[in-house]
């Protein structure tokens, strides 16, 4: 498809959106906030580090982002648009441009929308210790009547049952070490929900991508998936079915009450270039007082056959492993093994303070990242986040630090630190 048709395409969904708004101004329910988050961010690494040599023991940066919410509702029609301003500086910012390039799982310098149907970002600086963007990462306009809910944009959709790992979850889904999970990054797409009179339901999703290597929007680069969510007595189930990047993808996944607990899990399967992967995750997750202080907890096991096979995760081997590469470069895995334990424990030290300390581990090379997260709440509309992430093991092993293709050289870490201050209006 010509540049000529992608613009077209673009202005006619911008129309789309934007008619409601125009149709029924006079007479809506509006909704407008926000946010302000200013966070620091620190990294110090080994002197056997290759980010050592590119930026020296350490690298920091402080990052500011401002979020404008706004939606219009009126009858069976809405709209829903949010807008987003990001800013940055420090030696951070030159070292995540350096390695842009890379498609090491969590390194990325700026969004972009060059994978997405609409352009909707634009970068209003790029240059030595500093970066700003603006984008629109919300822009849909939905209705809602009965039992059918349409909704045509830019917007969010999180599917599956794993609650820190997320397989099912085949649109954008979270890195499961991220610290700030308020807003997922929304995706151009239609979807709809149909509702059956027993509570039963039927989801469809059809994201709208474009190829990055030409620029124009492509049937093989999208989504197309349907998601049927049922109850069978206690227990809910979900089954999946959809043409992922050209892969057929097969899921079945559910959860259920069992003695004061819950288990979650999902099974799914892809079909491609290079044979079928299996990927499974399960886990449990519970609540309790202990010493009067209220608790939850989640453990979780996640298997994939993406992952490295041989446990050796060197740049050579992991490019050879193709379908794992490409989904590391689309963010669709963070992992690089094939066998993961991880769990995490909230504690509520008091009903404004939460301490959750997480352990992500690799059961192939024992080695693990240990993340504690703090989560304050400061007043009605102000909060601090902030969180350690500590990786556990020897170099040459994933959370350890992968070897960088220069001997004795590794893409390791010592420690990273992450402290936000959000301010909601």
């Amino acid at each position: 498809m010509s540049t000529t048709s992608h613009n077209g395409l673009r202005s006619l969904l911008l129309i789309a959106a934007l008619f409601p708004v125009v149709a029924i101004a006079d007479d809506a329910e509006t909704e407008f906030g926000g946010h302000v988050k200013t966070r620091g961010l620190f990294d110090s690494y080994p002197g056997d580090s290759i980010f050592d040599s590119l930026t020296g023991s350490s690298a920091s940066s402080l990052e500011t982002e401002l979020r404008l919410n706004f939606s219009v509702n009126k009858d069976a029609w809405s709209f829903d648009s949010a807008w987003q301003l990001y800013g940055a500086y420090g030696d951070r910012v030159e070292l995540q441009r350096d390695l842009s390039s890379t498609a090491l799982p969590g390194v990325g310098h700026l969004p972009n929308d060059e994978r997405r149907l609409m352009n909707l970002t634009d970068v209003l600086r790029d240059d030595g210790k500093s970066v700003a963007v603006h984008r629109l990462d919300r822009l849909s306009v939905g209705y809602a009547k009965d039992n059918i809910v349409l909704r045509l944009g830019r917007q969010a959709l999180s599917w599956g049952n794993g609650l820190i790992f997320s397989p099912m979850d085949i649109v954008n889904p979270f890195d499961p070490t991220t610290v700030d999970t308020e807003f997922k990054s929304g995706d151009d797409m239609f979807y709809g929900q149909f509702l059956r009179g027993n509570g039963d339901d039927f989801e469809v999703a059809h994201v709208f991508r474009r190829d990055p290597a030409t620029g124009d929007p492509e049937s093989y680069v999208a989504t197309t998936a349907i998601k049927y969510h049922g109850f069978a007595g206690e227990a809910e189930y979900d089954l999946l079915l959809a043409e992922n990047h050209d892969d057929v993808t097969v899921g079945i996944g559910g959860n259920r009450s069992v003695g004061g607990a819950v288990v979650h899990g999902d099974v799914v399967w892809a079909d491609t270039p290079s044979g079928s992967r299996l990927q499974l995750v399960t886990n449990l997750s519970y609540s309790w007082v202990w010493g009067g202080k209220n608790m939850s907890g989640v453990i979780e096991y996640y298997f994939s056959e993406f992952g490295q096979k041989s446990g050796n995760y060197d740049i050579d081997s992991l490019t050879q492993n193709v379908e794992l590469t490409k989904r590391l470069e689309r963010g669709e895995v963070f992992t690089l093994g094939r066998n993961y334990l991880a769990g995490g424990v909230t504690i509520e030290l008091t009903p404004l303070w939460m301490l959750t300390p997480n352990l992500f581990a690799n059961l192939d090379d024992g080695s693990a990242l240990l993340q504690v997260v703090t989560r304050n709440s400061l007043s009605d509309n102000a909060e601090f986040l902030g969180a350690l992430n500590l990786p556990i093991g020897p170099s040459g092993t994933e959370f350890g630090g992968i070897e960088a293709g220069i001997p004795g050289v590794y893409f390791s870490s010592d420690f990273s630190l992450f402290a936000q201050f959000a301010w909601y209006f």
